[in-house]
């Protein structure tokens, strides 16, 4: 319609040139009209889109009125989706405000933009006083501050007392948001810490009660042994009972040290740990509880490369692995323990040719008690708990722990740990054979 508009003006102006015979006035003429239409238009416009508030565009023919309604119409859509935007934006704070976790909106260098109500009970904030302080200024506990500084973008939680209430315990979560943005998440964990820190003292306490016990049917066993242990119809049972012992007091020995671990109870100082100098040492020992199997034990560590930790904890993680790759690898198979570093941190890789673990158990593997296969677990003298302590081990030193395996074909278990805890003492690296 339009076009068809413009094609008439011009026939018409076409015809006036003829009857006239004065085509450059008649087309001059036509050319000052078009000005004065646009320009009235263009001062519609104008108009329009700065006093803003008429929904109604002016009336107007031709280009001009398609112009004005596609504005019109595009406006409009703009202004329908950003009442739903808002509308929106309302119902995620509503749903926020009623949350019972505490929410605080914080920008890229942690200063609060916004938080909810739960925010204000479990933490202390005070809005809109708060708003722009950087939260680190408010919640002032040493782990908390030291949280902060070593967080990078991927979601990390510590455990903390409330500022408002020293006996509420809070799990503090950082999660990325947006561009340059993070959510401080806070929930009220006292219940579930109170009811850890009651199992915890009752295993340990049970277990404590238990070694007294224990050690006196193990020194009784060892009396009777030298007493009777040459009568054939005492010697097997003599034997058994021993065994039994033992493996008791090594279950109650874990029980206890997991107890602690799981607590944050201290098993011995914090230093700089030599890694090679230790793994060196239960390369040795492995291969000691190898005995007549002869698997082959090798090692290659990178000299120099420490961790600041507990020695009596690695220790223990680091036995625990390397018993279970010998007490589940074919006689005479092959064990290689690998300690080295990338931008990542350091890695203590154990990889064994035994077995193997079907995929349905790995998640499962760090569980209490947990067994693949229960009946070869307790032939081996296996409590169930070992890599329960390794996870814990590792969780305390800041690192992970990954399982890869493959049934018949071994298995590879990698200790991971944080660039923030290694040490080196600038000796070259290595690789040794034990």
């Amino acid at each position: 319609m339009v076009y068809v508009r413009v094609a008439l003006a011009l026939l018409g102006l076409t015809a006036l040139g003829l009857l006239t015979g004065q085509w450059l006035l008649v087309f001059l003429l036509g050319a000052l009209a078009a000005l004065v239409w646009d320009w009235v238009n263009l001062r519609r416009l104008e108009r329009w889109l700065r006093l803003g508030r008429k929904l109604d565009p002016p009336k107007s023919v031709g280009f001009w009125g398609v112009i004005f309604d596609g504005l019109h119409r595009m406006r409009k859509r703009s202004r329908d989706r950003d009442r739903r935007r808002r509308k929106l934006v309302r119902n995620y704070r509503d749903s926020i405000k009623a949350m019972p976790d505490a929410t605080v909106v914080l920008s890229d260098d942690y200063q609060i933009e916004w938080c909810n109500q739960a925010a204000l009970e479990l933490l202390g904030l005070r809005w809109p006083r708060d708003e722009g302080q950087r939260i680190s200024n408010i919640l002032r506990h040493p782990e908390f501050v030291a949280f902060l500084s070593l967080y990078q973008r991927d979601a990390r939680t510590i455990s903390l007392p409330s500022p408002v209430e020293g006996r509420l315990w809070l799990e503090v979560r950082l999660v990325p948001h947006a561009k340059k943005r993070h959510l401080l998440l806070a929930r009220d964990i006292t219940a579930f810490r109170r009811l850890e820190t009651m199992r915890s003292d009752f295993v340990a306490n049970v277990s404590h009660e238990l070694r007294t016990p224990l050690t006196v049917i193990y020194g009784v066993s060892e009396t009777l042994g030298q007493e009777l242990g040459e009568d054939p119809e005492y010697a097997r049972s003599l034997q058994l009972l021993q065994e039994q012992a033992e493996r008791m007091k090594t279950l109650v020995d874990d029980l206890l040290l997991l107890a602690r671990l799981e607590t944050g109870a201290r098993t011995g100082d914090i230093g700089c740990v030599d890694v090679p100098g230790l793994l060196s040492g239960l390369t040795e020992e492995g291969r000691l509880l190898s005995g007549p199997r002869r698997h082959e034990i090798t090692l290659e560590a990178e000299q120099g490369l420490a961790i600041r930790g507990n020695e009596k904890e690695l220790r223990s993680a680091f036995a625990n692995l390397l018993a279970n790759a010998v007490n589940y690898t074919p006689d005479g198979g092959q064990i290689d323990l690998r300690w080295f570093s990338d931008p990542s941190g350091a890695h203590l890789q154990v990889r064994d040719t035994g077995i193997g673990i079907a995929e349905q158990h790995i998640d499962r593997l760090t569980e209490r008690f947990y067994r693949v296969d229960p009946g070869r677990s307790k032939s081996r003298g296996g409590t169930g708990l070992g890599l329960a302590i390794v996870k814990h081990v590792l969780m305390r030193h800041g690192g992970r722990l990954n399982i890869e395996s493959e049934p018949g074909k071994g298995s590879t278990f990698t200790c991971s740990f944080p660039p923030r805890i290694l040490r080196r003492s600038g000796v070259d690296r290595q690789r040794a054979i034990a």
